[in-house]
C-alpha cells in the first residue's frame, strides 16, 4: 500500500493510504466474499475509514492505524501471490500478529505471510500449515532441536503439528519409523473392569492419535505400516527397556506422566532420533499427591543444549474462536480464586481433554 500525503485537521492529524490492487487477483480474493474479509479490517481498525472504488482502496484515519491497515493488505497481497486464499480467521491472524509486533509484544522477526505460507505436509488435496507465529516457531524448533516440548492449552495444534512433522520426517527418510505413545492414566482398577482385551481397553486413549494419522495418511496404507513397524502407536509403559533409534517419537498427553515415567521416557532416546513431547499442565489428572512429570521437566531441563521448550496459548488456539475465550476465562477464574480448571486444587483434577 503506498502512502500519499498526510491531512491534518484541527482535531488531530490524519493519515491516508491508498493500495492498488493488481488485475491478476480479483477483487474478491482481496476483500472476501460479500465483502467479509474488509469487514474483518473495517471491525478492528472502527476509528479509521475504508473505502474500495475499484481496483483502489483506500484508509483514512489516525497515522498508526493506517500504517497497520497497510501492513495488512500487504501481507494479504503476499499470500495471495503464493495462490493461497484468504480467510477470515487468517485475516484476524495477520492482525493480531503485526498488532503485537508494533506495540512491543512480539519481536516481530516473521511475518504473517511467511506464517502463513509455511508449508509443512501436503496430504489428501489440502496443505497442513501453521496458523500462528508461536505455532510456526514451534514447527521451527522441531527441525532445530532433537527434543521440543510443546506446552499449551487444548486446541493450540501441538500435536497435530507435531504429528504432520512426523509424517514429513518419514516421507523424506529423515527417520524410518514413528512410534507415537501416550499415557494411559486409568490404566490400572478403572481399566482392569473393563471388559475386553488390553488393546481394547487402552485403545480411547491412543484413538486421538490415530485420528490425526488419517488425516495425514492414506488410511488404506496405515494398517500396512503399522503391521511393518513403520508406525508404532502404544501406551507408556510399552517404552520402558527400548532405546529407539532412527525415529520420530511423539509422547503426548504428557501432563500426565510421573516425573519417574518421563525420566524413562526421556531416556529412550536412540541416535538418529528425533522427541517431541506435548502436554497442557492445565489439564493433569493425575491422583492427589502425584507431581507431573511435564511440569517438573521444565525446571529440570531448562537451559540444556538441544533441549527446547515451546509455549502456546489460547490465542494460538485454531479451534473454533470461543474455545481461546474458554481457555482465558479459566484462566482468569483459577487465578482470582486459586483454583484450578475451576476446581479446589486440594480436591483433584479431572475431565476431558483434547488437543
Amino acid at each position: 500500500m503506498t502512502q500519499s500525503s498526510t491531512a491534518h485537521t484541527p482535531a488531530q492529524e490524519q493519515a491516508r493510504a491508498q493500495l492498488t490492487v493488481p488485475a491478476q487477483h480479483p477483487m474478491v480474493t482481496v476483500l472476501g466474499s460479500g465483502d467479509s474479509l474488509l469487514r474483518v479490517i473495517e471491525k478492528a481498525f472502527p476509528a479509521a475509514d475504508i473505502h474500495v472504488r475499484g481496483n483502489e482502496i483506500s484508509a483514512t484515519g489516525d497515522p498508526k492505524d493506517v500504517a497497520l491497515i497497510s501492513r495488512v493488505f500487504d501481507e494479504m497481497m503476499l499470500v495471495l501471490r503464493t495462490g493461497q486464499p484468504m480467510t477470515e480467521d487468517a485475516v484476524e491472524r495477520s492482525i493480531a500478529m503485526l498488532k503485537a509486533s508494533d506495540n512491543g509484544e512480539s519481536d516481530g522477526q516473521e511475518t504473517p505471510a511467511e506464517v502463513l505460507t509455511q508449508n509443512i505436509l501436503s496430504s489428501r488435496g489440502r496443505t497442513i500449515r501453521p496458523k500462528t507465529l508461536n505455532q510456526k516457531r514451534y514447527v521451527d524448533a522441531i527441525d532445530k532441536h532433537t527434543i521440543v516440548f510443546g506446552i499449551g492449552p487444548a486446541g493450540t495444534g501441538k500435536t497435530y503439528l507435531a504429528m504432520a512433522k512426523a509424517v514429513q520426517a518419514l516421507q523424506s527418510k529423515q527417520v524410518n519409523r514413528i512410534i507415537l505413545t501416550r499415557p494411559a492414566v486409568e490404566a490400572g482398577e478403572r481399566l482392569g473392569f473393563l471388559p475386553g482385551t488390553l488393546y481394547e481397553k487402552i485403545d480411547p486413549y491412543l484413538r486421538p492419535l490415530y485420528d490425526a494419522l488419517h488425516d495425514m495418511l492414506d488410511p488404506d496404507s496405515i494398517p500396512r505400516l503399522m503391521a511393518a513397524g513403520t508406525i508404532e502407536v502404544a501406551p507408556l509403559a510399552y517404552m520402558r527397556g527400548r532405546t529407539l533409534n532412527d525415529a520420530f517419537i511423539i509422547l503426548d498427553e504428557a501432563q500426565n506422566t510421573s516425573p519417574e515415567q518421563m525420566k524413562m521416557f526421556l531416556t529412550r532416546l536412540g541416535f538418529d532420533s528425533k522427541i517431541v513431547i506435548t502436554g497442557d499442565v492445565t489439564q493433569v489428572d493425575l491422583p492427589d499427591g502425584t507431581k507431573s512429570g511435564l511440569r517438573q521437566v521444565q525446571d529440570i531441563l531448562d537451559g540444556v543444549d538441544d533441549v527446547h521448550f515451546s509455549r502456546l496459548s489460547s490465542q494460538d488456539v485454531v479451534r473454533h474462536k470461543l474455545v481461546g475465550r474458554i481457555v482465558d476465562a479459566y484462566e482468569k477464574y483459577d487465578t482470582t480464586h486459586g483454583t484450578q480448571n475451576g476446581a479446589h486444587k486440594s480436591r483433584g483434577q479431572s475431565g476431558h481433554k483434547g488437543k
